[in-house]
């Protein structure tokens, strides 16, 4: 009988440790979500005004790269440019969108050739830029957030 209580009294004793709580510091669930977290997904893409924010996610995203290639083609068309030789090119423009929904051009991309045909070609995209509507900034998990990304742009001047 001694034994059976002694073997009680060692199952008490160990197993109080199963019943306390174990706490999760914010520190810990935190730095956990940050391991899950793909810091190159959104979950809402960059909008302008004109796209429709009901549609799909890829339907935002084409509304966004169509509107923003539109504008600055026609931009581009109101220039008349003048070259020696003919220019098949495309050109690079990366961007980035602030958390406030400001658009600024970061860097050009283009051939040797383009840029010494058409010298101003940089202040041209830059002045296209500029004259943007409003643009809604990407969200992600809820909170507007920075994005960049990189828009190719087709220069064709006979």
């Amino acid at each position: 009988m001694k034994q059976l209580y002694f073997i009680l009294l060692c199952l008490v004793v160990t197993s109080c440790n199963y019943f306390d709580a174990k706490k999760t510091s914010s520190d810990v669930i935190l730095e956990n979500e940050l391991l899950t977290f793909n810091w190159n997904e959104v979950d809402e893409y960059p909008m302008f005004e004109s796209c429709d924010e009901n549609g799909t996610q890829e339907d935002k995203k084409n509304c966004f790269q169509n509107t923003l290639t539109e504008i600055i083609t026609q931009k581009l068309q109101q220039d008349t440019l003048i070259v020696k030789q003919d220019i098949n090119d495309t050109v690079f423009m990366n961007f980035e969108i602030s958390k406030d929904g400001m658009l600024s051009l970061i860097t050009i991309k283009a051939d040797s050739i383009t840029l010494q045909e058409i010298p101003n070609i940089k202040e041209l995209l830059h002045k296209s830029v500029d004259s943007l509507p409003k643009i809604y900034p990407a969200i992600r998990r809820s909170q507007q957030v920075k994005t960049a990304f990189t828009l190719p742009v087709i220069i064709q001047v006979n």
